[in-house]
């Protein structure tokens, strides 16, 4: 019985017209697709159907009228969540293009992040972060989502620890035999070099 649901999952999806899809599709609340949970019953009575994404997706607010006074943003790292829903004035990111600034009613963007820093502007008080890379995405409502791989906040980070790394990696790079070795220390002298110009400038 089993055997059969892969193929009335792909009939079900299927039947849905591909098109773009964006946060401002999702309803308020959770849909079913009816004719895909009958045919499910139908095969395998005894176990529930499985959920799709949508069923586990908040609705993302609509886009204001007017530009709202605050930026909404999400910073979150694969193993927690460092902001959520924060309201702030302005977030800085270091972008693969260079440094950026997000104000509200920035256009919508997905940016790649390299080794930097990122700064929150929250009236006066500034929160740096040194974030090693990831991803934003800031949508045409106000609200960014900000996924980095791994933070720390500046004032955590040991200087001497820095140029230890930085000189260790440097010595592999000139001394690297292969491709892989290669590319492993310039990662390194990469990162300890953006520590390095976080901190002293």
């Amino acid at each position: 019985m089993l055997r059969q649901a892969p193929r009335l999952l792909a009939r079900a999806t299927s039947m849905v017209r591909a098109r773009a899809f964006s946060s401002a599709d999702v309803p308020a609340s959770p849909t079913v697709d009816s004719s895909f949970v009958e045919a499910w019953k139908k095969v395998i009575p005894n176990i529930d159907p499985p959920k799709t994404p949508l069923a586990f997706m908040k609705p993302r607010p609509t886009t204001p009228s007017s530009i709202p006074s605050k930026l909404t943003v999400n910073f979150v790292l694969p193993y927690q969540s460092e902001l959520a829903g924060k309201e702030v004035d302005m977030v800085i990111i270091p972008a693969t293009t260079g440094q950026m600034g997000v104000l509200p009613g920035h256009v919508a963007t997905i940016a790649e992040l390299k080794p930097g820093v990122m700064s929150v502007h929250e009236g006066n008080d500034v929160t740096k972060y040194f974030i090693s890379s990831g991803f934003a995405f800031i949508h045409a409502n106000s609200y960014a989502d900000i996924i980095a791989v791994e933070a720390v906040p500046i004032d955590l980070i040991d200087p001497n620890l820095v140029q230890k790394g930085l000189a260790e990696f440097t010595q592999k790079l000139s001394t690297a035999n292969t491709e892989l070795e290669k590319a492993e220390a310039q990662i390194g002298v990469d990162v300890h070099s953006a520590l390095n110009a976080a901190l002293t400038g």
